[in-house]
């Protein structure tokens, strides 16, 4: 973003002369290695490059409150980055990612409040670390971190049809997001996280410390429970999908399809712990194009377990 190093670099600071601002945010998309960039492939240039924008926004805030910096100086750069969405919606942003969110937020009319929302959710993280949240907790944080850029990427990809396309966007962040916690157990136990249930925890006799429940015995019943509702969110999302334009919504069916094969994956397994489940790239191509062609082939667990 800057030649500025540490925790600066990721403040918005004023864009520097000569600078491509979607450039900018495609080299972070691209610096993450995720297979989101690789999913947003498909788009015409201007959906894909705004959706590269938001993702920049999204890594760079994410950044901000998961690395090792004091909680001061967290707070400071989270609400600056409030003041440069404030500015943005006001016409005048400051930084790169900013100015590479121009275009989008106009064309698209990106409401300004899951910009704030997905703050709010890394806010919540950067005062954890979250150990063991309430149910209800844990949806609202969902909410933020998953459902926000849900809601703002189906506008972007023109597949806005309103109330459906909210019940949709929330549905299938809410499976993306569980499904993320029931693969980063270990990961997050190590850096002082638990995203599991407190009632959930209790109820099969896990104990609500990270590092202890992540090697408990009985914490595959306890991930069962969260898969279970992470499939019924697959589900309730694949319901939505043809009152939607299925061209519009193929970057979201390509993602669902790879995350429904995460699932499947640990569904298969019991839930056991080991090594973090991964696809291959040709997996990840497969499950996401029969995913766009026939959506309801991501309701079979035990099919998809069988391309391992």
């Amino acid at each position: 973003m800057s030649a500025r190093s540490g925790i600066e670099a990721l403040a918005p600071s004023p864009i520097e002369p000569g600078t491509d601002p979607a450039a900018i945010a495609a080299a972070i998309t691209a610096g993450a290695r995720t297979s989101f960039a690789q999913g947003m492939r498909i788009l015409p240039r201007p959906r894909r490059e705004a959706m590269w924008a938001l993702y920049a926004f999204a890594r760079v805030i994410d950044d901000i409150a998961d690395e090792d910096w004091p909680l001061a100086e967290k707070h400071r750069l989270l609400d600056d980055w409030r003041c440069e969405i404030g500015a943005l919606y006001e016409g005048r942003p400051v930084s790169a990612i900013g100015h590479a969110l121009a275009g989008p937020v106009a064309r698209h009319e990106l409401p300004e409040a899951e910009f704030l929302a997905l703050i709010e959710g890394m806010q919540m993280d950067a005062d954890g670390p979250v150990i063991a949240p309430s149910m209800a907790e844990l949806r609202r944080y969902t909410r933020r971190v998953a459902g926000a850029v849900g809601m703002l990427s189906m506008r972007i990809f023109g597949a806005w049809r309103g109330e459906v396309s909210e019940r949709f966007a929330l549905a299938l962040a809410d499976a993306f997001q569980l499904t993320n916690i029931l693969r980063d157990i270990e990961d997050d136990a190590a850096m002082g996280r638990l995203y599991l249930p407190a009632e959930l925890l209790a109820a099969h006799g896990v104990p609500a410390d990270p590092k202890a429940a992540a090697v408990h015995p009985r914490l595959p019943e306890v991930a069962q429970e969260i898969g279970r509702l992470a499939r019924a969110e697959f589900a309730a999302a694949r319901s939505l999908v043809g009152a939607h334009s299925r061209l519009r919504l193929a970057p979201a069916l390509l993602m669902m399809g790879v995350y429904s094969g995460y699932l499947a994956r640990m569904e298969a397994a019991g839930f056991r712990r080991g090594t973090r489940v991964r696809l291959s790239g040709r997996e990840k191509a497969w499950r996401g194009l029969l995913c766009v062609l026939a959506p309801g082939g991501a309701a079979r667990p035990a099919a998809g377990a069988a391309h391992g």
